[in-house]
């Protein structure tokens, strides 16, 4: 389809160009401290608009499910949107390169597989990479990244009581709730790793057939 084509093309030449303005940090004074300052409104841009994602999921258009499309996208999105964008004694951690990397690098194999997979021109090296690179970045991207930052974060949340406008009325700090997410987050992860690994052999199982043939 020409419309999920042009999508999937135009997040992963964006997520490309996200890729370049990290490496071209890093030759900045700055380097690995300057990721979010490099890159981090184009990622935050590019994340918002993949809840389009969960409009395909939802309508049919993709045979993704609506509940694990949305869970991901809402899970990076508030962490990108309310502590990352939204702290800024955070955004200079080498974490923050960390997560971005690991991010990027998935987002341009997975977006590239799916805009050749909609046209059914998708060569094989592209797709064993798509379910195979996800080994490596997710917990790199999981551990030394979100996790730590979301941890450094957390004195600054409550110093300054960050949304407690919001919070107030479940009678629990963000603060709290924070926390909560870190203590789940290693379980919630595993559930999703796990899953990938079954989606993984899947999908290399169907491929490997289709070579056969």
């Amino acid at each position: 389809m020409l419309y999920l084509l042009a999508y999937n093309s135009l997040q992963s030449i964006g997520w490309s160009i996200a890729l370049f303005k990290i490496l071209c940090g890093l030759i900045t004074p700055s380097s690995f401290h300057g990721a979010y300052a490099s890159a981090g409104d184009l990622i935050c841009l590019l994340q918002t608009v993949s809840i389009l994602e969960t409009i395909h999921a939802a309508i049919g258009l993709v045979p993704s499910g609506l509940f694990l499309t949305f869970l991901q996208w809402g899970g990076r999105t508030h962490f990108l949107l309310a502590i990352v964008r939204n702290i800024t004694e955070v955004q200079s951690l080498p974490s923050v390169f960390i997560t971005f990397a690991a991010w990027i690098i998935s987002e341009v194999i997975r977006y590239s597989h799916y805009a050749f997979s909609s046209v059914k021109l998708c060569p094989y090296w592209l797709t064993y990479l798509r379910y195979t690179a996800f080994i490596v970045l997710y917990p790199i991207g999981v551990g030394p990244g979100e996790m730590w930052i979301m941890y450094k974060a957390l004195p600054y949340i409550k110093e300054r009581d960050l949304y407690s406008d919001f919070f107030n009325n479940f009678s629990i700090s963000y603060h709290s709730f924070l926390v909560g997410v870190l203590v789940c987050y290693p379980f919630l992860w595993l559930k999703l790793y796990l899953h990938l690994f079954k989606q993984r052999k899947s999908k290399l199982k169907k491929l490997e057939g289709k070579k056969k043939v």
